[in-house]
């Protein structure tokens, strides 16, 4: 591990922030193959009643297609590639959970952003760990309690792993806020943990 791992939420929930479990070269390895292999495509969905497109890229790997429904669209997981296998068994042996399920996200700016929401979906296992590894320029990440609103902030570093674990779905949302600043891509993987068929 390349620093102590520290506890940001340990209450209604858990949200471990491991900081980077990858060095500078991996990173930049890592960015490349994934930007190139990688099947992106834009997001697509329906919110209040309208359908959406977005700038962000979007795409989702699993064992034995697995199935992942969000904003009223079906996604039928991708085979792994070697790639993300690789990353997959880096993070299973921090979390020491396992994951059959990774969505990625490719943003290209800090104009594109995620709003306020919980991975709290029926497909995915209840209370399950979920694995974000950062790859990439650095992005502020922010968590709200939905009864005290209270909110927390911490800085995703390139190479880094966030776990979320236990209650926390049910208790708190997360968001990925918009940044003027930032002018560099960021690509987020997050490793779940989905119902088989």
């Amino acid at each position: 591990m390349l620093q102590e791992a520290s506890t940001i939420i340990n209450k209604d929930g858990i949200a471990i922030y491991y900081g980077p479990i990858f060095t500078a070269e991996e990173n930049e390895n890592l960015f490349n193959q994934l930007n190139a292999s990688i099947e992106w495509k834009n997001e697509e969905g329906i919110m209040f009643g309208k359908e959406f497109i977005t700038k962000r890229e979007v795409a989702f790997y699993a064992d034995n297609d697995i199935e992942y429904t969000y904003s009223s669209k079906t996604k039928i997981g991708l085979p792994w590639n070697a790639a993300l296998l690789q990353i997959k068994k880096n993070v299973e042996a921090y979390t020491n959970a396992k994951y059959n399920a990774c969505l990625l996200n490719l943003y290209h700016d800090g104009d594109e952003s995620m709003g306020w929401h919980s991975d709290d979906e029926k497909e995915i296992v209840t209370d399950s760990s979920i694995a974000s590894i950062s790859i990439g320029v650095a992005r502020r990440f922010s968590f709200k309690h939905k009864v005290t609103k209270e909110k927390i902030d911490c800085l995703l570093e390139s190479g880094s792993l966030l776990e979320m674990k236990g209650v926390i779905q049910k208790n708190w949302w997360h968001a990925l806020p918009k940044s003027k600043k930032v002018i560099e891509p960021r690509i987020n993987l997050t490793f779940r943990l989905m119902k088989e068929k």
